[in-house]
């Protein structure tokens, strides 16, 4: 894109006067965006290699790198690290990940551009030779010594655990390094031969498969503050010298608390830096163990780097608030005893900061021509720019403005946020008889610009502004695609940059999709069953899993599972008959009643279950089967508006999302009567596909109904339908108890006439006086939380109309497949491109911390949750925050209030009103309120992590940062217990591996809303995954594609050492997991794929292991072959076959000549074969492994 400046004589002077180092420079008259493409071009033309950019907050900071974005891919954000950071147990990676991924590219790269803000200077950090010593490089044919290693991640503030399931882990299995590193999106696995890499590769973490070969990778630390040995003891002697005075002084103070306090905090830091395991939180005593530490500002290489200070006076206030708000909080903790007195040092005042950025080359950039009190300005300069008007949707005065720049021989570029629109803008403009092309649109041939440029030189970056192949003439328009936050003028040199924004009053967000990896199985895995878990056998019933032992019988030596009953006897089960047992899974926590071995109660809950599953199974399929007969309405394809509205939506769609919505359309443009289900979690991006629906809908004329259960919903979906269909001739109009009777008379009124398109509504809509005139959509919301009596009138809505249910509970994975055939589901288990990453905090609860979170909060006028889970003192509790905070509205809210009351509340603080809501867990319930950003959840031990991730949830929902905090009441508890607890919490905070386990209570709920209250009941007696089993096996039968394989099982005994050591996989849970997933296997491919994974993940397979599979092998074919048991030793092969088997008995005979007399066939009621090796004396049965293969393959070809 040309650069209007360089037709600026003061531009050109600017130019020189930078590259000559003669700053500081003022230049003034810059605004918004208009900066942005200032910085660009200034840095471009001076030629330096960085270009640090300081500004004043956030969110200015997210805007200034967005807009860089538009010019140059080579831009980072660097996060101020935030001054809670420093009290916390534990924090969240996001925020370090962030930062490091910038140090990283100042170590490595070259040139580039780096946002920060004024706090993000104030740190003290680590010099950058530090950093640099610290990350390791690996590449191939390289010796490692793994013990090394190991003390080494750990001491770059990686953590060592089983298996790798998130960022900043690393596990270590025989001669395979598996390790995330924060500054990658995907884990490595790093092979060793012996001491030496064999191979590095990525590997995807569902499946833990690898995808693709890596030449080298270098590992940068985990934590910003990583020490070496002599760095930690000469720290740990300053801190217990300062800890001993400072505790004396405050016993001297008559403050034994507060002593007792300091002594007990550092003396857990110290024993937790013997133990190893508390390297992350050193953040708050780095001048303890680093006294030379530095700023930002030293990592960018002096001559080579040019600064740019966005309103420097808003700077030096930003910095002096920062300072001010840290002191008042630091003073408060010293008197608590929270903190040694060195520690109140952990920032560079604000001032020392801005004169050190007061450089030769330095740029400040004002709006106004003001004076900069204690600033040194060598030169100033001005430039003439003007802001664009905003049109906010108003097509003539742009068209009118745009036909006077024309007049005027203005040049005009009007940005574009999708190309398809980008072209299609060209087009209206044209008929306007203005002059506008687009050199990128789908557009054969524009008006005059003959398709020049078609081919435009993107420069393969997410928004690059393009550079189209011609400059633009006077009295022109190019439209082209890019993306600025305002559009800017310069009237000097008669040059407008016009943006989407302008024009539409609607910005987007474009992220960039992630690609999703290797796409095999995930693993389905038995990773949460540890010993003292319930588990259902399907032939025993419920029993306590006791783990793994080895027995060894004839010398040949197995795993076998063990399993206490009711009557207290043991079940042993052969590792590789893991199939028959699942993990015992009920939605609540009662412990459930173990059965005995060998009882009869098993077997009539057995039948009872299966009775009540087959009735389910039968309605579910009749419905299907009458759905099927009808036909509906079949809406044509989709329009030139329907793409455009959808290309509005601010975010990239998931790719779990795009399916929804292509499965929607695709039922909605056939004969069929829709009814889909959609399941995904709050925030997964549900109302989108509604949205899309029924602007579809919309499109035929058909008129949309869009059911909620609550008026707070109601409200909501109103206002996000307006939004998004503000730019499209859609009337959309609500009916709830916060209507007014004439509007809803209206309301009603127009809807007979067919001039409502879209109505959205409580059971209101239900009611008697609604008629449509052609109504085509049904969208129910949560539909479990309607009544039975609201279920009927839905019923009638339906007949025959398009139906799609929306739900948030997530269904399980088995239940949709069982219900696939007779179900139309979609299920969105994707969660969006993050949309602001959650800061999550752990911490003690104290008093100072939730003044402070509150504060700053309102501060930037959000609003804020506070979590307390008991009715009985609410109140008190409320009071108390009150007291805290005096300027704020405090109110509280709980479930047993009335429902009109609790409705008005909830009313209230959407609108704004209530700045805290002190509430229990029903916030939970779905609202979606974006200016509700700082949550604090008190007690946040007692509760469970389902609770916890849905309570999160409610936050971070629009584009600024969140915070959560975690409070927690400080027992004298035991070390371990405390460390166990906040780890779970700390997984629980990157939303790792513990929301598995959360989504397992969360689904089945689920399975009850959708199968209804009474199988709830069933589903406890027999467990949740055996429940799932026999619907499944129900719904198979009814709909006639049962098989009679599925009636028996088959056995393989062998005596063979057949078992995975303990030295291949240690860990127990991925052990049995493994076990489990190869006595599944089914097929050659299914066989040759473990043995890939195998290879992949653990190394080399051991006999015993090998063994293992052949066996699995071998069972999987005898299945095949109706063979129910199979013995193999030294000499002999035995195969006893199922009575109903269906071979062609006609050929058994030439089967068993071939073998030349060494097979049998055994009659009897149940026959069998035998097959002996007489002529050779074998040493072990892998021979007659073999001979077993061979004879069930020939078995397998007589199959009828």
């Amino acid at each position: 894109m040309e650069n209007p400046l360089l037709e600026l004589q003061e531009y050109d002077n600017l130019v020189q006067a930078l590259k000559s180092g003669k700053g500081p420079l003022q230049v003034t008259g810059t605004l918004d965006s208009q900066k942005v493409h200032l910085m660009y071009e200034l840095g471009e033309a001076s030629a330096f290699s960085w270009k640090l950019v300081v500004t004043y907050d956030d969110i200015r900071a997210k805007e200034i790198y967005d807009d860089f974005r538009s010019f140059t891919s080579q831009v980072w954000l660097y996060p101020a690290k935030d001054l809670l950071f420093y009290s916390a147990d534990i924090h969240g990676n996001l925020m370090a990940r962030q930062r490091i991924a910038v140090l990283r590219r100042l170590m490595e790269d070259r040139e580039g551009v780096v946002v920060t803000t004024m706090d993000g200077l104030m740190d003290h950090l680590l010099p950058l030779k530090y950093l640099r010593e610290q990350s390791i490089t690996v590449e191939s044919g390289q010796v490692i010594d793994l013990d090394v290693w190991k003390e080494r991640l750990i001491a770059m503030g990686y953590e060592r655990v089983a298996q790798v399931d998130g960022m900043g882990q690393f596990s270590i299995r025989g001669g395979i390094v598996d390790i995330f590193p924060l500054t990658e999106e995907v884990p490595v696995r790093i092979e060793l031969w012996d001491d030496e890499v064999d191979s590095i590769r990525t590997f995807d973490l569902e499946s833990q498969r690898s995808v693709e070969q890596l030449e080298n990778i270098t590992i940068y630390p985990a934590a910003e503050v990583v020490l070496s040995a002599d760095q930690l003891a000469a720290g740990i002697r300053r801190l217990e010298k300062e800890e001993k005075t400072y505790e004396k002084a405050l016993r001297e103070q008559h403050k034994p608390e507060e002593a007792h306090r300091i002594h007990t905090i550092i003396g857990e830091l110290r024993s937790g830096l013997d133990e190893g395991w508390r390297i992350g939180g050193l953040d708050a005593y780095i001048r303890y163990f680093c006294p030379d530490t530095v700023s930002f500002l030293e990592y960018f290489p002096q001559g080579e780097s040019v600064i740019f200070l966005d309103e420097p006076a808003r700077l030096k206030e930003k910095g002096e608030t920062v300072e001010l708000e840290f002191r008042e909080s630091m003073v408060h903790r010293l008197e608590k005893g929270y903190l040694l007195p060195g520690q109140t040092e952990l920032l560079y005042p604000a001032a020392e900061i801005l004169a050190r950025m007061q450089k030769p080359y330095a740029v400040m950039l004002t709006g106004l021509d003001q004076k900069l009190p204690g600033m040194k300005v060598n030169q100033k300069f001005s430039i003439d720019v003007k802001n664009v008007n905003s049109y906010q949707n108003s097509f003539e005065i742009l068209i009118k403005d745009l036909t006077r720049w024309k007049k005027e021989g203005y040049r005009v570029i009007l940005l574009s946020a999708s190309r398809t629109r980008a072209s299609r803008l060209a087009s209206d403009l044209r008929e306007y008889d203005l002059r506008a092309y687009c050199p990128d649109g789908r557009e054969g041939e524009s008006g005059n610009a003959g398709g020049e440029g078609a081919g435009s030189a993107d420069t393969g970056n997410p928004g690059a502004v393009n550079t189209s192949v011609r400059k633009v003439r006077p009295g022109e328009i190019l439209v082209t695609y890019g993306n600025l936050h305002r559009g800017f003028e310069y009237p000097l040199l008669k040059f407008v940059f016009i943006t989407e924004g302008d024009m539409f009053g609607v910005e987007k967000k474009r992220k960039r999709r992630k690609k999703t990896n290797y796409q095999g199985k995930a693993i389905q895995s038995f990773t949460e069953l540890s010993v003292g878990d319930y588990v259902v056998h399907e032939e025993h019933g419920l029993g306590i899993y006791k783990g793994i032992e080895k027995v060894e019988r004839d010398k040949v030596i197995k795993d076998y599972i063990k399993i206490e009953y009711g009557d207290g006897g043991n079940l042993y089960l052969p590792a590789t008959r893991l199939e028959s047992i699942q993990k015992y899974a009920g939605a609540e926590a009662k412990k459930p009643k173990l059965n005995k071995l060998g009882g009869t109660e098993w077997n009539k809950t057995k039948t009872r279950v299966r009775g009540a599953v087959q009735e389910i199974a039968r309605d579910l399929v009749k419905l299907y089967a009458a759905r099927q007969e009808k036909a509906g309405f079949q809406y044509g394809t989709d329009t030139v508006w329907q793409r455009e509205f959808e290309e509005l939506f601010p975010y990239d769609e998931t790719d779990d999302q795009m399916d929804a919505i292509d499965a929607v359309k695709k039922d909605m443009e056939s004969r069929r009567i829709m009814d889909r289900l959609i399941c995904g979690d709050v925030g997964y991006g549900k109302t989108e596909v509604a949205l899309r629906a029924a602007f579809k809908a919309v499109q035929d004329s058909k008129q949309v109904v869009y059911l909620v259960p609550t008026t707070i919903l109601a409200q909501q979906h109103y206002n996000t339908f307006v939004q998004r269909m503000k730019d499209f001739p859609v009337r959309v109009d609500m009916l709830s108890r916060f209507c007014t009777p004439a509007r809803q008379k209206r309301t009603l009124e127009d809807l007979r006439k067919g001039m409502v398109d879209i109505v959205i509504g409580t059971h209101r809509v239900l009611s008697k006086d609604m008629q449509f005139k052609d109504l085509g959509l049904l969208i129910i919301d949560e539909e479990q939380r309607f009544g039975v009596a609201h279920k009927e009138k839905i019923k009638h809505l339906k007949e025959n109309v398009d139906v799609l249910t929306l739900t948030a509970t997530p269904i399980p994975r088995t239940l949709h497949m069982s219900l696939a055939g007779i179900r139309d589901m979609s299920v969105l288990e994707e969660p969006p491109v993050d949309r602001t990453p959650i800061q999550t905090y752990v911490m003690e609860y104290n008093e100072e911390m939730v003044r402070e979170a509150i504060n700053r909060e309102l501060a930037r006028n959000g609003q804020v949750y506070y979590v307390y889970n008991r009715v009985t003192d609410i109140d008190e509790v409320a009071g108390r925050v009150q007291a805290l905070v005096p300027d704020a509205v405090v109110t509280f809210a709980h479930g047993q209030m009335r429902e009109h009351e609790l409705e008005r509340i909830m009313a209230d603080f959407i609108n704004g009103e209530i700045d805290v809501l002190v509430s229990t867990t029903i916030i939970e319930t779905g609202l979606d309120i974006s200016n509700a950003n700082t949550m604090i959840i008190h007690d946040a031990d007692r509760m469970g992590l389902s609770q916890l991730y849905q309570l999160r949830g409610r936050v971070g929902r629009s584009n600024r940062t969140s915070y959560a905090f975690l409070m927690y009441k400080r027992d004298k508890l035991l070390r371990e217990e405390a460390e166990k607890r906040l780890q779970a919490i700390r997984e629980f905070t990157e939303l790792g591996s513990g929301i598995k386990i959360a989504m397992r209570d969360l689904e089945i709920r689920g399975a009850g809303n959708v199968l209804g209250a009474e199988q709830h009941g069933h589903m406890e007696a027999v467990g949740y995954d055996l429940y799932c089993k026999m619907l499944n096996q129900a719904v198979l039968a009814l709909k006639g594609e049962t098989l009679e394989e599925d009636s028996y099982d088959t056995v393989v005994e062998c005596d063979i050492d057949a078992y995975i050591p303990g030295r291949y996989i240690k860990n127990e849970y991925q052990k049995l997991d493994i076990y489990k997933r190869i006595s599944a296997i089914e097929t050659e491919e299914e066989y040759m794929d473990m043995q890939d994974e195998l290879m992949d993940r653990f190394g080399d397979i051991p006999r015993s292991v090998e063994n293992l599979l052949k066996i699995a092998s071998i069972r999987a074919l005898a299945h095949q072959a109706y063979v129910t048991e199979v013995v193999i030793n030294r000499q002999e092969v035995r195969l006893t076959m199922y009575q109903k088997a269906k071979l062609q008995v006609e050929k058994i005979p030439d089967m068993v000549r071939s073998y030349k007399g060494d097979l049998k066939l055994v009659p009897g009621d149940v026959p069998s074969f035998h097959y002996i090796d007489r002529r050779n004396k074998n040493q072990d049965s892998l021979e007659m492994m073999g001979k077993a293969e061979e004879i069930l393959k020939s078995m397998c070809g007589i199959r009828i």
